[in-house]
Parts: C-alpha cells; sequence; structure tokens
C-alpha cells in the first residue's frame, strides 16, 4: 500500500522544484576541477532532462561507487559496510517493494585514476536505480553527468563540494554530508576559540581542497583572524619542502592541512622544518582525519592537533551492528558511516513513497521522506508507515537530514576530534547548523 501524496505537499514539492530549476544551476562552475564534465551548470541556464523510458524493473538495485583504491581509500570500509549493513535491514524488514533489494559494490579509486567512470559503467549495465557515492567531490565531479543522464540518482555520503549544490543534475543528486560553507565555518571557529590569529593554510589542488580552504578563510577573516599564507599544492608532488618552508616563513600560530593521502608526507616535513605538531597547532579535515597509529611514530601526533569530520561521531549501537555484516569486522575508522546508512536507508523510502524502483521516481520522494513527515527512526518503522498512508521524516543515525530542493541537506553536524600521541583520535564535540539559501549561492 502506497501512501496518498497530500495536495498540499505535491504544490510544496512542484514550487520547490521550479525555484531549483531557475536558481539552483545558474552559476558557472570551475570546468578545470571538473574533469570530462561538459554540465549545462557551465552556462547560464540548466536544461531539465526529462527521462520517460527509465521505467525501472520492479527491484530496487543500489550500486556503489565507493574508494577502495586510492588517496581515500581508508573511507572506504565504513562507507561499504554501511551499505551492506542498510540493504540487510532492509530485506530484514520485507525488502522494497516487495522484493529483497540487491547491492553491487564497485571502486570509485580517486581522481587520478580514470576507474570511476569504468565502474559506473558497470554498474548502469547492472541495471542499478541509484548509486551511494563517490567520496571524493572531485570523483562525483567526473561522473555526476554519467550517472544522472542515466536516470540514476547518485546519493554522496562524503562530498562536501560547494559546487555541487549549484549543479546542474536533473534533480537527481544528492548528499548527506553538508557543503563545506558549513565545515569551513566550524573549523574556523575553533581554530579562533582555540588561541590562534595567525592563520597558515596547506590544500590540494582539486574542488574539495580550494574550496573549503576558500571557506576557512572567509570566516577565519570574519572572526577578524589572518590567513598569513594559503598554498594550493599538486597531491601528486615527490615532497612538499618548499610549501612547508613557505608556510614556515610566515610563523603562524596555527596551520590548516587540507589533503588527502599525501598527509603522510606533509607531516613529517613539518617536523622536520620545525613546525609540526610539537610545535604549532595543526588543524586536519575529513579528507585526512584518519588513524596514523601504524604510519607515523608513537609522539608525532597529539593535542595540538585537531580535525573535522562532517557527521555525528558513530554511536555504539551503529558500530555495533557494523560488526555484524562481513564486511565490517575489521573497521577501525568509522568516517562517513552514518552517511552512508542513511543515505542507502532514505533511497529506499523513497522507492517505497514513489512505487517505483525507476531512479527518476525515487529523486522525486528523497524530499519528502526527510521531512515535514512524522518521524521514525528505523527503515522498518517508517516502511510500515509509508504503507498505512502516512507521511513520513526519516531521521537516522546521522541526524536529521531534510533535504533541500537541491539535494543538499538542510542541517549537519560537523564533528570536532582530537588526535591522541599513538595517532589515533577522539571525539571532543559536535555543532550542529543550519544550510541557509546564502550558502547556496
Amino acid at each position: 500500500m502506497i501512501r496518498p501524496t497530500k495536495i498540499w505537499r505535491l504544490g510544496t514539492a512542484l514550487a520547490m522544484g521550479a525555484v531549483l530549476t531557475l536558481s539552483a544551476c545558474g552559476s558557472d562552475s570551475d570546468s578545470d576541477s571538473a574533469g570530462d564534465s561538459d554540465n549545462a551548470s557551465d552556462s547560464k541556464e540548466c536544461k531539465v532532462q526529462e527521462f520517460p523510458d527509465v521505467k525501472g524493473d520492479g527491484q530496487f538495485k543500489v550500486g556503489t561507487l565507493l574508494p577502495q583504491t586510492g588517496s581515500l581509500a581508508f573511507l572506504g570500509p565504513p562507507e561499504f559496510a554501511a551499505v551492506d549493513l542498510a540493504v540487510k535491514d532492509m530485506n530484514d524488514a520485507g525488502g522494497v517493494l516487495g522484493k529483497p533489494v540487491a547491492v553491487q559494490h564497485s571502486d570509485s579509486g580517486d581522481a587520478q585514476n580514470p576507474i570511476a567512470s569504468q565502474s559506473v559503467d558497470s554498474l548502469i549495465s547492472a541495471n542499478a536505480d541509484v548509486v551511494l557515492g563517490a567520496a571524493s567531490s572531485s570523483v562525483s565531479l567526473l561522473v555526476i553527468d554519467k550517472i544522472t543522464s542515466a536516470g540514476m540518482v547518485e546519493m554522496s555520503p562524503a562530498n562536501t563540494s560547494d559546487e555541487f549544490s549549484k549543479y546542474c543534475d536533473n534533480g537527481l543528486y544528492f548528499r548527506t554530508a553538508p557543503p563545506d560553507t558549513l565545515q569551513g565555518r566550524v573549523l574556523a571557529d575553533t581554530i579562533i576559540a582555540d588561541g590562534a590569529s595567525r592563520v597558515g593554510i596547506l590544500a590540494l589542488q582539486d574542488a574539495y581542497g580550494t574550496g573549503l580552504a576558500d571557506n576557512v578563510e572567509k570566516n577565519v577573516e570574519a572572526s577578524n583572524g589572518e590567513i598569513v599564507k594559503k598554498i594550493i599544492y599538486d597531491p601528486k608532488a615527490a615532497n612538499y619542502s618548499t610549501e612547508v618552508s613557505e608556510v614556515k616563513g610566515e610563523d603562524p600560530d596555527a596551520i590548516v592541512l587540507i589533503g588527502f593521502d599525501e598527509t603522510k608526507k606533509i607531516i613529517p616535513e613539518m617536523v622536520k622544518q620545525g613546525i609540526g605538531p610539537a610545535e604549532k597547532k595543526i588543524y586536519l579535515v575529513d579528507g585526512n582525519l584518519s588513524d596514523f597509529s601504524d604510519v607515523f611514530k608513537p609522539g608525532t601526533m597529539g593535542p595540538n592537533v585537531k580535525g573535522s569530520l562532517p557527521g555525528v561521531a558513530a554511536t555504539a549501537e551503529l558500530k555495533k551492528k557494523l560488526k555484524t555484516v562481513p564486511s565490517g569486522k575489521n573497521l577501525k575508522d568509522w568516517s562517513y558511516a552514518a552517511e552512508s546508512y542513511d543515505g542507502t536507508v532514505l533511497m529506499g523510502l523513497a522507492a517505497i513513497a514513489a512505487d517505483s524502483d525507476a531512479g527518476p521516481a525515487i529523486a522525486k520522494e528523497l524530499v519528502n521522506v526527510s521531512r515535514d513527515g512524522t518521524k521514525c527512526t528505523s527503515f522498518k518503522e517508517c516502511k510500515g508507515m509509508l504503507e498505512e498512508g502516512e507521511d513520513i521524516d526519516y531521521d537516522g543515525y546521522s541526524g536529521p537530514v531534510d533535504f533541500l530542493p537541491n539535494g543538499d541537506p538542510g542541517s549537519a553536524y560537523i564533528g570536532i576530534y582530537q588526535y591522541k600521541p599513538d595517532g589515533t583520535y577522539e571525539f571532543v564535540k559536535a555543532s550542529k547548523g543550519d544550510i541557509s539559501a546564502d550558502d547556496i549561492k
């Protein structure tokens, strides 16, 4: 039984869609960072594609596009495990549309590895209805047009680049991680609260790195701090002695390091030049907030090193449940597990609400199942309510999502973590923020 769509809800959805079409795609994107993307957001007008031939086959199938290899491979295990757990929970509750949910995993690689496009081809051939991924904003920018042009929903648990807030995606792109306008704001507030006023930034050259660096800079300066040096570096460089030396020359109170796997080279170079964690406050971000216990010598990291991560800390309940699926037995990091789980469940609930596994039909219900209805906190509970004809508002492990018309979450948490001398990190606090219209202009 499918819930009846209330007239006022339908009218609101149509109005929101019209606003999205007119305003969310109006600004130019950085074609260099988008790689081979030829998306319509490069022009002043967004052309919305219709998908009359995308009907679905009656079985809801999830494809994943997550990092098994590349510079973000450390993010893959918790994300894959969370999808597996979500599929298990959905199937334990009777599946979607009367059939078991199917899943097919694939490797996204990273922006330097072209495997993502091949992976998307394999998911299209396998008749996946939706894609959970990618983790990297740059990877998503490489393949988003291919995914959405096929009439598939793309749901990223970890993309934070501001570019997606205005991207022409035919209403098929969503994310459970907030744009970096929010992470930049919370990280800057943390830096200033810690007593630093002169800040240096080292950021990798891609859509994620430069976007987050700009947001940190804007918010530090808004708090009367000063960015004494901002260096955008090549993530494929053999070493970073020059970049570190340039930052050292400005004698900052704190250094923000926005990077991926190359962090394993940069931190030792900072230590070598006398501006490492023992001498300076260092701030990492979601791209490099990782367990370094097997990488650095004990004492390299410590209380002078903090990091930000969009989303809430994984709860004890979620960690315990993730251990019940084979892919989660050996997890050490939990980054974006909650967002991966909730993104998968939300797409399943939207398929039930739409009475269809077709991507465009699912996309039209994603905003509805995430907000403005009766609260429910599990797939089983929400499914029962939908089948009784009730409007729902799913709030899961990542908290309220409340999708905006452009696919961004309307509110989100940014967690702050602190490193210990052994190279592991622990949760300190989370700050909740709302994504406003000003954030997506």
